[in-house]
């Protein structure tokens, strides 16, 4: 700050020493204002952004929307999700589709039959669906300790399917039915994904999580029976099991084993979840149920502060102190201060972008506090966010049909397009509108997604592919 004043600023006296060191005296108007013009200058670098330029910078920070495609991209997506519970029925639905351009789930067996990334469930909601986590084989046991875990079930189908899984290391289902013989394939079933649920056990790949999203249970109870010195007809496929039972089952534990030490942890912990977030809150942490919340990874942050691996500083405005971020995260913050002005310069505006509502690029109601609506968003597992330069414009559930109008929604109806948009590049099948902020469609919003090409259906506005 001082090199950068003029020289007429400086009023400097200086005498040389018998030993050549120069001694220097500064007047005293002088050096107050020098340390005045210090001071701004660090206070201008540590001023903190709005909240919806930190919520611009977020979906950024997770190259959303999608320019990259391949494999390169979808580890460098893996390696920024790892450890973050993810609703199963988004991950390849909305989550990786978003941050890859034409993502293939063949490409994520590849890294799961070869070793490379592992999955472990995180608990169930509802029946057919819960949460999972995805992992590099090296990560997981490093990142397993700072996960949250329930309570492991208890049944005697259970405790014979761990005996069965920790005695033969890795098995299909037919060995299954020889563990339990007592028990028919549904209850096998469904001891085995409450297993999956409870991060017990994993599969070589995704494609009975797959089966199990699709309702590909067991769709009857019977076994088939066992014919002495006779070989099983070609067409008899149940002796393969269930879909959502096939594949090589294995148990995580051996996975995590040997445990690190609690700073290992902690330190791992801390170091994925600023590649995560980039910079990091005490609510970001909190959302993800990281065990201890930010008080088990604050002292580590700490450290690498020290060691120059991250930055403190009040970055964001209204999300207290307490915050931590990358060196180059904080640059890219800034960055994104400025947003372009819809009504004004429309087409230089971003168009928007549809998130799922529990993605980790997505802030409001984790990080951020919803805006003001009459509707009652929240981060469900259906939910969808449509968002435009960081404002948050509707908020949409596909089970309940259900659309809640926030006040950037009603300023910018570039939302109708996006959501109109899921059915043209595939994401899916139909969009229907049957409710808005728990009441009918008004005719304002109806006549914005007619525009969008939405038309009238028997219980609401629908577009289909």
């Amino acid at each position: 700050a001082i090199s950068a004043l003029a020289d007429e600023e400086r009023l400097v006296l200086g005498e040389f020493r018998p030993d050549g060191v120069q001694r220097e005296w500064c007047d005293v108007n002088v050096l107050r204002q020098l340390r005045r013009r210090s001071l701004a200058v660090l206070r201008k670098e540590v001023e903190p952004v709005e909240q919806d330029a930190f919520a611009r910078f977020l979906p950024q920070w997770h190259s959303i929307p999608a320019e990259r495609r391949g494999l390169e991209a979808l580890v460098d997506a893996v390696g920024m999700l790892a450890g973050a519970p993810i609703v199963a029925s988004t991950l390849e639905r909305d989550v990786l589709p978003s941050r890859l351009v034409g993502y293939s789930p063949a490409t994520l067996d590849e890294l799961c039959t070869s070793g490379e990334v592992v999955w472990t469930g995180a608990g169930a909601i509802g029946g057919r669906d819960g949460r999972i986590r995805l992992c590099f084989a090296d990560q997981i046991g490093l990142l397993a300790p700072g996960w949250e875990v329930g309570e492991p079930p208890d049944g005697e189908i259970h405790a014979a399917l761990r005996a069965l899984l920790a005695e033969r290391g890795a098995s299909f289902w037919g060995a299954f039915r020889e563990a339990a013989p007592s028990a028919n394939d549904t209850e096998l079933l469904v001891a085995l994904w409450d297993l999956v649920w409870a991060g017990e056990v994993t599969n070589d790949t995704l494609a009975p999580l797959r089966a199990l999203l699709a309702g590909g249970g067991v769709t009857g109870s019977k076994r088939p029976s066992r014919r002495s010195g006779g070989r099983p007809r070609p067409g008899r496929l149940t002796r393969l099991g269930p879909p959502a039972g096939a594949g090589r089952w294995s148990l995580v534990r051996p996975l995590v084993e040997p445990a690190p030490t609690p700073t290992e942890a902690a330190h791992a912990q801390a170091l994925q979840l600023l590649e995560r977030h980039g910079v990091i809150t005490r609510e970001a942490v909190l959302a993800e149920g990281v065990q201890g919340g930010y008080a088990s990874v604050y002292g580590v942050l700490k450290v690498l502060e020290e060691r120059g691996r991250a930055r403190r500083g009040y970055f964001v405005a209204g999300l207290g102190a307490a915050q931590f971020a990358l060196p180059g995260a904080v640059e890219r913050l800034r960055a994104t201060r400025d947003a372009v002005d819809v009504e004004l310069d429309a087409d230089r505006a971003p168009a928007p972008v549809v998130l799922a509502a529990t993605d980790p690029a997505q802030p409001y109601g984790a990080a951020l506090a919803w805006p003001d609506t009459a509707g009652r968003p929240a981060r469900s597992a259906n939910a969808l966010v449509v968002l435009r330069q960081g404002t948050p414009l509707v908020w949409f559930d596909r089970r309940s049909h259900h659309l809640v109008m926030f006040p950037g929604g009603a300023a910018d109806d570039a939302w109708a397009g996006a959501l109109g948009g899921l059915v043209t590049n595939g994401r899916e099948r139909s969009v229907e509108v049957r409710k808005l902020d728990g009441g009918a469609v008004s005719d304002e919003v109806a006549s914005v997604l007619r525009d969008a090409g939405f038309v009238d259906g028997y219980r609401g506005l629908v577009v289909r592919g």
